[in-house]
């Protein structure tokens, strides 16, 4: 009886268990159809429309449509063609029988492991996407693409980081699959894929990296180059070596596991030594060109959707970012290689020309060279329009004849700024907190302060007198007064890309940084203070255009509100005295109104000047690509000396314009007692032999009136300089250092490190220890 009255309670237990799973099934079904109904009424016209153009895209493709290639051409200021940007996967394209099958079989075990087995996309790829999405609050983090996915995309569609596009994508992907069959795909795919520096397709880089046909290469090459594609500015095999052997030993570890190849397969291609045999040297890219490219990919990533950012709540924040960055560049550079994209830029031939002479010029007495012959003293420079905030002269270095690939330090490179970023970071803003430049401030000796480079300390003095003669003292009282978090944000809001953590704290008031800043930056932060406080975002591209003459990127500048009105204008006035009164005497022009700011680092390994014009804004660094000590750098010689002969010759035929007065100006602000400055200029002369030591933390070329003119180093040019461009430099990174806290340490910004379209080889030679490397001039 006792058993029989438990079997029932059990059966009812069951009863109710499945009458639960189904009542759950029917609402999970409702909710399903509800969800169904909801994004159908929201999007159902525009998913029809996307189902719609796949159709029409793929019925009207061929084979031939898979082979086609155009020429993206590059213009100058004047409309003349600057560069050219073309593939060659036309002329290496392959047959499906002709391509070797352990690259098939590579690409699918990496890339696509259901290749065989799907029509086009990955359900559950999609679900997995759909769940990160979900985790990461709408961030698209994986891409659950399929092989025929990414070549849809390549071939059909722009790179813009939306769930529009996946549709898209999707769509195609499905329509191709009907049309196509899995070997004409991959056999597509494996000739549209890009294997980066301009070789697209698996003929054209076994040619280009191993100077021999496919069917010659061994397990290991193909695996090495099949590494390639992933992500082509990372495992760049020219540039990132050790990225793409770590790759391609991890294909190989896949294709052991999917049973393509056997044990002993795998320990010979993992120990097989890949070595590359590029007969046909690289193009290298001038200045000019590393720069619009750079600018050009990232239009073409803004346009597509790519939010750039500067700071991170979390590293792996910045991680997850850096890696969609990477992806999401080398898929946009890819494209100028193949899409026949018309770039229209601001460059000026003449004024880059008379930039790299000056640079050239300043810098030719110095002719010692590195291993790989490139000169060891530096320079870098850009110059800004005032007019339109564009970039109409970039310099990365000195000109010389040179094998390899070109660095350009102009955006590339990251240097301590020494004093030239105190008007950005603390004397701009402490005008906007109500200081004038009559206003007194106390030049004394502090006990966790710095020093003076002269020993002496004048006590009260005036905002004017400070900035002119670059006291330290002040500076550094008034970033604490701001407090590092207020006075890095004006940094943050202009996109300086490498602010960090350790940033934060008052070493930064005198250009103390992890690792710097670039000549560009400086030039557009110093070009907001010209224009009113307003800053344009540096680039040289005015325009790009497809290869159906439709328009892109649009010629369009915005503007971001950084500082205000009165307090840039306040900034300036104060700045034009540093050339009649301070550390850049002697450095103005003939016949037209300038502002500008000398910087240069205690132990005189960074020498920077930056100043305006109402025209022109032009930035200038000098230094060792490894640093080092010169002994008679500072911001007023070499760099100043660039400055002044650039400036002087591209204001020569130009009406003379005085900068916008700021409110209640007086005349006792306006000017400063020459004859005293002259009377003190006697004294800090004889004080200037300190310098030899000078302790940390100190202003090389405060009160140090060397400039009296600019240096001249050497004779003008007898000839046009040869305007090719260098190697790149190895510059060592020095170890990093904590600074010493103080009260206005943040207590979470996690550094701020945009890629900025900067390739992995670039050089952050700036990155020195904060507090050791503040002394500035």
């Amino acid at each position: 009886m006792a058993k029989k009255k438990k079997e029932k309670k059990m059966t009812k237990a069951r009863y109710r268990m499945r009458l639960i799973r189904k009542i759950l099934l029917l609402l999970l079904l409702i909710t399903i159809l509800l969800v169904g109904v909801v994004l159908y009424l929201a999007y159902g016209r525009d998913i029809i429309a996307y189902h719609d153009e796949a159709k029409r895209l793929i019925a009207t493709s061929s084979t031939e449509t898979f082979r086609q290639s155009e020429t993206s051409l590059v213009y100058d200021a004047n409309g003349k063609q600057l560069a050219t940007l073309k593939g060659e996967k036309d002329v290496y394209y392959l047959a499906y029988e002709d391509i070797p099958e352990y690259v098939k079989q590579a690409m699918i075990s990496i890339e696509d492991k259901k290749f065989e087995k799907h029509k086009g996309i990955d359900i559950k790829g999609i679900i997995r996407a759909l769940k990160a999405y979900v985790v990461h609050r709408g961030e698209i983090t994986q891409g659950a693409s399929t092989i025929t996915q990414q070549l849809s995309r390549n071939i059909f569609l722009t790179h813009e980081v939306s769930w529009e596009r996946k549709v898209k994508e999707m769509f195609i992907a499905l329509e191709m699959e009907k049309k196509y069959t899995k070997s004409q795909i991959l056999e597509f795919y494996l000739n549209n894929i890009y294997f980066g520096n301009g070789y697209y397709g698996i003929q054209a880089a076994s040619k280009g990296y191993f100077s021999k046909t496919a069917d010659k290469l061994t397990l290991g090459e193909i695996t090495f180059l099949c590494a390639i594609p992933n992500n082509p500015t990372l495992y760049d095999p020219l540039v990132n070596y050790d990225n793409t052997i770590k790759r391609k030993n991890r294909i190989i570890d896949q294709m052991y596991e999917d049973g393509k190849i056997s044990e002993a397969e795998l320990n010979s291609a993992k120990g097989e030594t890949v070595t590359l045999n590029v007969k046909k040297k690289k193009k290298k890219n001038t200045y000019i060109e590393t720069y619009v490219y750079n600018c050009a990919v990232r239009a073409l990533m803004e346009k597509q959707g790519f939010v750039f950012r500067y700071s991170f709540e979390s590293d792996e924040e910045r991680d997850r970012y850096e890696e969609r960055y990477d992806e999401v560049y080398a898929m946009c550079q890819q494209s100028l290689f193949s899409a026949g994209y018309r770039i229209y830029t601001s460059i000026d031939p003449s004024k880059q020309k008379q930039l790299q002479e000056s640079v050239d010029n300043a810098l030719e007495g110095f002719q010692d060279k590195s291993d790989e012959g490139i000169y060891k003293l530096q320079g870098a420079a850009t110059c800004i329009d005032n007019e339109t905030g564009r970039v109409v002269a970039i310099v990365g270095g000195r000109s010389q004849k040179t094998a390899g690939y070109t660095l350009n330090r102009a955006f590339q490179s990251y240097r301590q700024p020494g004093s030239a970023i105190k008007p950005l970071i603390v004397y701009t803003p402490i005008l906007e907190k109500g200081y004038r430049p009559d206003t007194m401030v106390d030049d004394k000796r502090t006990e966790d302060g710095p020093r003076n480079a002269s020993g002496t300390y004048e006590g009260k003095i005036t905002l004017r007198k400070a900035v002119e003669k670059s006291k330290n003292t002040v500076a550094w009282e008034l970033f604490k007064q701001l407090t590092p978090r207020v006075g890095l944000q004006y940094l943050l809001d202009m996109d300086f890309a490498k602010i960090e953590a350790n940033d934060y704290y008052p070493a930064a008031s005198l250009g103390g940084f992890t690792k710097g800043t670039s000549t560009v930056e400086m030039a557009s932060g110093f070009a907001a203070i010209e224009n009113d406080g307003k800053f344009r975002k540096p680039t040289c591209i005015v325009k790009i255009k497809d290869s159906q003459g439709d328009t892109i990127v649009e010629d369009k500048t915005e503007t971001r509100d950084i500082y205000e009105t009165e307090a840039s204008r306040m900034m300036t006035n104060i700045l034009e005295g540093v050339f009649t009164n301070g550390t850049g005497r002697g450095l103005g022009l003939s016949n037209m109104s300038a502002a500008g700011k000398t910087g240069t680092t205690s132990d005189k390994k960074d020498g920077w000047f930056v100043g305006y014009t109402p025209y022109y804004t032009t930035s200038v660094w000098v230094g060792y690509d490894i640093p080092q000590t010169l002994s008679n750098l500072s911001g007023a010689s070499y760099p100043g000396t660039i400055w002044h002969n650039f400036m002087e010759a591209i204001h020569m035929d130009l009406p003379n314009r005085e900068f916008p007065a700021y409110a209640g100006a007086s005349k006792s602000e306006d000017k400063v007692n020459t004859e005293d400055d002259d009377a003190e200029e006697e004294t800090i002369q004889d004080e200037v032999t300190e310098e030899e030591t000078i302790p940390e933390l100190e202003d090389p070329e405060e009160e140090d009136t060397e400039e009296e003119k600019p240096i001249e180093t050497t004779p003008p040019p007898t000839k046009k300089p040869d305007t090719s461009t260098e190697d790149e430099n190895n510059s060592d990174d020095n170890e990093v250092e904590e600074p010493t806290e103080d009260e206005n340490t943040p207590s979470e910004p996690v550094a701020s490190e945009d890629p900025g379209g900067q390739t992995p080889d670039e050089n952050s030679g700036g990155n020195q220890t904060p507090e050791s490397n503040t002394g500035q001039e």
